[in-house]
């Protein structure tokens, strides 16, 4: 299994760039981020990658996590969608989630399916990720449920729209998080990962990875797995639980 580090969540406590000097450092080969490229400028991030490989970004989050759903703000997402396009193909990123925000209206996910058929045809060669985030962690945001994110896929209509399937959220939300897995294989894009209730390491809380990880690549899954978790201390302090899945086979650490 390749992992990436999710650089708005580990190494917080250092300037961007230095996030992913920490990352290479630790043994990762990919990296994937929040809305940082925008922020400290693409061409720094591309330069400062060195041999790291970008698996995606987030359009611009703001106070309201995006605004691709939010009502009056069309004009807004379609600047901070084609600003992403633009970072996403300066970095080498494959993948950009398109934040939804902070929206209840019924329209909400036919308004954010239109941002991302806009998105897909403007770039076809990127995948566009809806990700649900859950009521607990994010109350009132678009798109709560793996199934509202399947419908703004239906709705939009476009191949390269997929579903940014993070376990915590799925878990928070709606649990049976292996079942939905396999449910909406088809639409999933990209996965994520952290400790089940704690957003700590993925070995910490009620999720079973070194159950769910197998039973995702069973299923057909091949992409890179994010590890978006806040460290208990430090990144590399709780770096063990990534031993048992990359391990060689036989060690001591493989499962």
């Amino acid at each position: 299994m390749i992992f990436s580090a999710n650089l708005g969540f580990l190494w917080t406590d250092r300037p961007f760039l230095e996030r992913l000097v920490a990352a290479r450092a630790a043994g990762f080969t990919m990296v994937e981020f929040h809305d940082q490229a925008q922020q400290v400028g693409p061409e720094a991030v591309r330069d400062a990658l060195g041999d790291l490989k970008v698996v995606g970004l987030n359009a611009r989050m703001g106070e309201t996590s995006g605004v691709a759903a939010m009502p009056g703000r069309e004009a807004e997402a379609r600047a901070d969608i084609a600003e992403a396009i633009a970072a996403a193909r300066t970095v080498g990123a494959g993948a950009i989630h398109v934040v939804s925000g902070l929206a209840d209206d019924p329209d909400r996910h036919s308004r954010l399916a239109e941002r991302l058929a806009e998105a897909s045809a403007e770039a076809p060669e990127l995948t566009f990720l809806v990700e649900p985030l859950c009521r607990q962690a994010r109350p009132g945001y678009a798109v709560a449920s793996v199934e509202e994110a399947a419908e703004v896929i239906r709705l939009a209509g476009v191949p390269n729209v997929k579903i940014m399937f993070d376990c915590y959220h799925v878990q928070r939300q709606s649990g049976d998080v292996l079942a939905r897995f396999r449910e909406h294989f088809d639409d999933i894009g990209h996965v994520q990962i952290a400790g089940g209730l704690t957003r700590q390491e993925p070995d910490r809380g009620e999720l079973n990875y070194a159950f769910l990880l197998p039973a995702f690549v069973e299923a057909g899954y091949t992409g890179p797995i994010g590890c978006e978790y806040t460290p208990a201390t430090t990144v590399e302090a709780g770096l063990s639980w990534r031993d048992a899945f990359t391990a060689p086979a036989g060690s001591p650490a493989s499962l």
